[in-house]
C-alpha cells in the first residue's frame, strides 16, 4: 500500500505525477509569483483611480451599503465585515486601517470616508476600535464611483467566484496624484505626497488643449504639493521640476510659524502648521529631548495648547536671540523640516509597474476617463435603444386600445397572438402586458411621441459623440470644469494650505556661543560605552562598570570642546561634549553616535586644541604629524587620517618637544630629531624605524632639555639617563632598550 502514496503537485497537476524541477526553479517561480501578488494586489496604486485594492473595496463594499453622503452613518465593523466577507479575505485589522486612513482629514487631503467617532488624531493617537466608529462615503468617493453602474469599468469575480468587483473606479478626478499614496512592494516602493485638484485639474485641461505641453507649461498650474497640513514647501523650483520630470525627488517642507510679541521686548514663536505626516506629540517630545541634553542651546522651553488648531509654543531661552536664528537651529535639529520623497511608481492600464512622470500620469488618468465616456456613451446607447423599442410597442396600443384589451381577455396566451397580430417584438409583447390598466390613461399619443423625439435627439448625439475624439475630449473638458467648481477653491477643501516660498538664508549661528560652558569629565569604557560626568573629577575608583567591564580613557574637558576619538583603522570621529550622555547611568555605546566598524578599537580619546599637533603611527612603523584641527570629521563615518592598509593604527600621542622616540616589539629604540617627520593632513607618513621582526610597540615625542621619560607599572616616571645613545637617523633598526625598561616595551606603561 505504501507504493501507492503519491504527492499530488499544486496547480492541478494530475495525481501522481511527479515534477522533475530542481529547488531553484522551484523557489523562483514562486517568488515571482508572491512578488507580482504583492506589487499588484497590495502595494502599488492604479494611475487610473489612485487606489489600491484594499481602499477599491473598501469604497465599493460602503456603496453597495448604500451608504452615500446622504444617507445615515453605519457601524464600521458592518463594513469591515463585508468588504472581509465579500471581497478582501485578509485581516479585519488591514481592512480598518485602511478604511480610517481615508477618514483621517490630516493624512489624506480630500478624505473619501466621512467619519464619526474617534479616527485618530494629529498627535498620533490610534482610533477607536470599529465596534465604535461610524462611517459613510463623501462628496469626493461618490464622484470616484459616479457611472459604476453603466459600465463604465470592467468587472472581474472576487476571490470566492461569488460575487463581482471593480477593476478600477470611474475616478471623476485625479485621486492618485490629489491624495497621494504610499507602499513599499517586493523590490520596489512608492510615495506620492498630495496636491491639490483643483490645480490637477487646471493641468489636465491645458493637456486636452495642448497635448505636448511641458513640465513647465503643467508646472504653471501645479507647483507642487498641497498637504493636508499646511506648512511652508521651501525645496528649490528647479529641483521641483526635477522631480516631477522623472517621477523621482522630494520635497522639503517646514512648519509654519509666527512670533508673538509679548511687549518689554519679551517674545515667542507659535508654530501654527506642522509638516505631513509628523506627529505632533512625537514632534513635541523631540523638542523637549533636545533640551533635557542640551542639543538646542537656544530653546528654553516647548509646550503644547493645541485645540482645534496646531499651537505649540516654543520660548527661547534668551531673548536676545532673534526668532528666525531659533528657528533654523531647530530646523536643523528636529522634524520641524523634513523632505517628502516623491516616488511614482504606480500601475499603469495594463497593470504593468513603472515610474511616471507628472505629464504621463495626468494623462494615463484623462486616457481612462475617455475610455469612460465611451462606455457610459455606449451603454445609454443601448438603453435608448431598448427604449425606443418599447415606445414602439406602445404607440400600436395606444392606436389598437380596444383590439389589444380583447386579446388579452379572450386569449390564454395573449402573447403569441399580440406578436402574430401586430408583429412586435418579444420586448415589445412583454412591455404591454407589464403595463397596468391604471397606466393606459397615460398613453397619449403626444407624450409618447415627445419621448420619443427626445431619446433620438440623445441619441444621435451620443452617436455623433462616439464618432468624434475632438467631441469626446470636449466632453471631457466640460465635465472637468464642473468638477473644478466642486473641487475648486470656493469649495470646502479646495484652497491651497501649503505655501511654496523661497528658503531663507541661513543666519550665521555661533551654536558654541550659546552652551553653557562647565566642566566634565568623559569615560570611556573598555567595550566602549561612554558618559560625561560632571565637573573633572580625579578619581573615578566609585564610577560603577557592566560586569567585565573597566574605565579605558579618562578625559578632562569643557562642555564646548569637540570630543576627538581615534580609531585602529586610521579614522578620526567628532562628538560634541555637550551631546553626551550624562554619568548617571552607565552612559551609551560609543557606537550607537559613530560608524565605528566591528573590529575597530579607539586607541585615543581626547579634547580638541585647536592648533595642537599629533604623532600618529601605524604597527608597521609608518607615521607623520598631524594638525589636530586636521581630525574633525563633520560625518558619523568619521575621516580617514591614517592609511593602514593591511596594518593597523597604533600612536595617537601629542606633539611636546623637539625629538621623536620609538620602540619596536623587538625592544630596540630609536630616537631621531621631529625635524625628519612630515605634518601632512592624511596619508601613510613616513618610515619611523626598520624591524627585521615584528612592527612598532610605541612612539612618543619629548624635549631633549627634559630628556626621554618611560612610567612603569606602577606609574611612576622613569629616566633613560643615556637616551642619546640611542639618537639615529629616522628609519634606522635602533639599540636595545637598557636594562630595567617597561615589561610592556612600551614608553607610557602597560
Amino acid at each position: 500500500m505504501a507504493d501507492d502514496l503519491t504527492l499530488d503537485p499544486p496547480g492541478g497537476e494530475e495525481p501522481g505525477r511527479i515534477i522533475d524541477e530542481t529547488l531553484d526553479e522551484a523557489l523562483s517561480k514562486r517568488y515571482l509569483a508572491y512578488a507580482l501578488s504583492t506589487i499588484t494586489s497590495r502595494a502599488l496604486p492604479d494611475v487610473r483611480d489612485g487606489l489600491k485594492p484594499v481602499h477599491r473595496r473598501v469604497l465599493y463594499a460602503m456603496r453597495e451599503l448604500n451608504l452615500d453622503p446622504d444617507s445615515a452613518f453605519k457601524k464600521c465593523a458592518r463594513v469591515v465585515g463585508d468588504v472581509m466577507g465579500r471581497f478582501h479575505p485578509h485581516g479585519d485589522s488591514a481592512i480598518y486601517d485602511a478604511l480610517v486612513r481615508l477618514a483621517q482629514d490630516f493624512t489624506v487631503r480630500y478624505p473619501l470616508i466621512d467619519g464619526q467617532g474617534n479616527f485618530g488624531n494629529i498627535d498620533g493617537d490610534n482610533p477607536a476600535a470599529m465596534r465604535y466608529t461610524e462611517s459613510r462615503l463623501t462628496r469626493a468617493a461618490e464622484a470616484l464611483l459616479d457611472g459604476i453602474d453603466e459600465d463604465a469599468v470592467d468587472f472581474r469575480p472576487t476571490y470566492d467566484g461569488l460575487d463581482k468587483e471593480p477593476v478600477v473606479l470611474p475616478a471623476a478626478f485625479p485621486n492618485l496624484l490629489a491624495n497621494g499614496a504610499a507602499g513599499i512592494a517586493v523590490g520596489m516602493a512608492t510615495s506620492i505626497p498630495p496636491h491639490n485638484a483643483a490645480e490637477l485639474i487646471d493641468a489636465s485641461l491645458l493637456l486636452i488643449e495642448k497635448p505636448d505641453a511641458t513640465v513647465d507649461d503643467l508646472l504653471e498650474h501645479v507647483p507642487g504639493p498641497d498637504f493636508p497640513t499646511g506648512g511652508l514647501l521651501i525645496e528649490p523650483k528647479a529641483s521641483i521640476r526635477e522631480a516631477y520630470a522623472t517621477g523621482r525627488g522630494g520635497f522639503r517642507v517646514r512648519a509654519r510659524w509666527e512670533t508673538e510679541d509679548l511687549g518689554r521686548g519679551q517674545w515667542r514663536v507659535i508654530v501654527t502648521e506642522i509638516p505631513y505626516q509628523v506627529q505632533k506629540a512625537k514632534l513635541i517630545q523631540g523638542l523637549a529631548d533636545l533640551i533635557e541634553q542640551k542639543k538646542a542651546p537656544l530653546l528654553g522651553d516647548v509646550r503644547d495648547e493645541s485645540a482645534e488648531t496646531v499651537r505649540i509654543v516654543l520660548e527661547p531661552k534668551s531673548r536676545t536671540v532673534e526668532p528666525a536664528v531659533l528657528m533654523e537651529s531647530l530646523f536643523k535639529l528636529s522634524e520641524l523640516e523634513t523632505r517628502i520623497p516623491l516616488n511614482m511608481n504606480v500601475l499603469d492600464a495594463h497593470q504593468i509597474p513603472r515610474v511616471m512622470s507628472l505629464k504621463e500620469a495626468l494623462q494615463s488618468w484623462l486616457d481612462h476617463q475617455r475610455v469612460v465616456l465611451q462606455r457610459r456613451s455606449r451603454f445609454r446607447l443601448e438603453k435608448i435603444a431598448a427604449r425606443l423599442e418599447v415606445l414602439s410597442g406602445l404607440m400600436i396600443v395606444y392606436l389598437n386600445l380596444d383590439e389589444v384589451i380583447r386579446i388579452i381577455r379572450t386569449e390564454d396566451e395573449p402573447k403569441p397572438k399580440l406578436i402574430e397580430r401586430f408583429e412586435l417584438s418579444e420586448t415589445q409583447a412583454e412591455s404591454i402586458l407589464n403595463t397596468r390598466l391604471r397606466q393606459l390613461r397615460k398613453l397619449e399619443e403626444m407624450e409618447l411621441r415627445r419621448e420619443e423625439t427626445a431619446l433620438k435627439k440623445e441619441q444621435s448625439a451620443l452617436k455623433k459623440l462616439l464618432a468624434s475624439a475632438a467631441e469626446q475630449w470636449a466632453k471631457i473638458a466640460d465635465q472637468l470644469r464642473a468638477a473644478r467648481e466642486a473641487f475648486g477653491p470656493a469649495s470646502k477643501w479646495g484652497a491651497r494650505r501649503s505655501t511654496l516660498t523661497d528658503a531663507p538664508a541661513a543666519p550665521e549661528i555661533d551654536i558654541e556661543a550659546f552652551i553653557v560652558r562647565e566642566p566634565i569629565t568623559v569615560v570611556l569604557s573598555e567595550k566602549g560605552w561612554i558618559r560625561a560626568l560632571k565637573g573633572h573629577t580625579e578619581d573615578i575608583s566609585s564610577l560603577k562598570f557592566k560586569e567585565g567591564d573597566a574605565a579605558a580613557f579618562v578625559v578632562k574637558a569643557e562642555t564646548t570642546d569637540k570630543i576627538i576619538a581615534f580609531a585602529a583603522d586610521g579614522r578620526a570621529f567628532t562628538l560634541g561634549a555637550d551631546k553626551l550622555p550624562g554619568g548617571r547611568g552607565m552612559g551609551e555605546p560609543i557606537r550607537l553616535m559613530i560608524e565605528l566598524d566591528e573590529g575597530a578599537a579607539i586607541i585615543e580619546l581626547f579634547a580638541l586644541k585647536p592648533g595642537a599637533k599629533r604623532l600618529l603611527a601605524s604597527r608597521d612603523g609608518y607615521g607623520f604629524i598631524v594638525s589636530e584641527d586636521e581630525l574633525v570629521a563633520t560625518k558619523r563615518a568619521g575621516k580617514q587620517v591614517l592609511n593602514v592598509a593591511d596594518s593597523e593604527a597604533l600612536v595617537c600621542v601629542q606633539v611636546a618637544g623637539d625629538h621623536v622616540a620609538t620602540i619596536g616589539e623587538n625592544r630596540k629604540i630609536l630616537v631621531f630629531p621631529r625635524d625628519e617627520l612630515p605634518e601632512m593632513p592624511r596619508g601613510k607618513g613616513v618610515k619611523l624605524q626598520s624591524f627585521k621582526d615584528g612592527g612598532l610597540a610605541d612612539a612618543v615625542t619629548f624635549a631633549a632639555t627634559d630628556g626621554l621619560t618611560w612610567l612603569d607599572g606602577s606609574g611612576r616616571t622613569r629616566t633613560i639617563p643615556e637616551w642619546r645613545d640611542y639618537l639615529g637617523k629616522r628609519a634606522g633598526a635602533g639599540l636595545v632598550a637598557p636594562r630595567g625598561f617597561a615589561r610592556s616595551g612600551r614608553f607610557r606603561g602597560e
